[in-house]
């Protein structure tokens, strides 16, 4: 690319502000990965910069989420290769220890749902954030990922199986309040004035 169409890429106030609108997604995408708030803004913040860096590289036109989550995702296992020397709490042991419960149920289904998520294989864990959370089609994610449409497919199908069994979930019954707070629920306004 000239200096002239450079010059234009950086340029184009479009570009700019898709940059811009990406990095919620970019954002969750990598607290998904990394599971840290604090490194996930780190992936973001050097994601975009390796971006504007390389804006020549980016043809106009094509779907620039998927080239920015295709950054964030080589960033990321970049940085997992370099620290894998490292010794990380990895049995979880000083991060349990650090945790704090919440009072309501949904609070635990979620950080059952987050622990679950952060024991799938990475290929799973990634292939079904970017379908489910980051609403991107399976085309996009095999661009992202660098593999097969049915590839994509397969992972997700089988993280999805994996999660429902770490989690205990059977059917549908499974998910939502729990018994007594469903028999209140169905049980309608007339109970919470009976007990006035």
């Amino acid at each position: 690319m000239t200096g002239d169409a450079q010059a234009k890429a950086h340029g184009d106030a479009s570009v700019r502000h898709e940059l811009i609108a990406a990095i919620p997604n970019l954002r969750a995408f990598a607290v998904s990965l990394c599971g840290q708030s604090t490194l996930a803004d780190d992936l973001v913040q050097e994601t975009l910069v390796k971006a504007w860096a390389n804006l020549a590289s980016f043809t106009v036109g094509t779907n620039l989420k998927a080239w920015l989550f295709t950054i964030l995702r080589n960033v990321y296992y970049s940085e997992l290769r370099k620290r894998r020397r490292e010794v990380e709490d990895a049995d979880g042991d000083y991060a349990a220890r650090l945790s704090t419960h919440g009072a309501q149920n949904g609070h635990m289904d979620m950080e059952d749902f987050r622990v679950a998520l952060a024991r799938l294989p990475d290929d799973q864990r990634e292939a079904l954030i970017l379908i489910g959370a980051s609403g991107f089609s399976y085309e996009e994610v095999a661009e992202i990922c660098q593999c097969a449409v049915g590839t994509v497919k397969s992972r997700v199908n089988r993280a999805r199986r994996r999660l429902m069994t770490m989690l205990g979930i059977e059917d549908e019954e499974d998910f939502g309040p729990d018994h007594a707070t469903r028999a209140v629920i169905a049980a309608g306004p007339d109970v919470s004035a009976r007990a006035r």
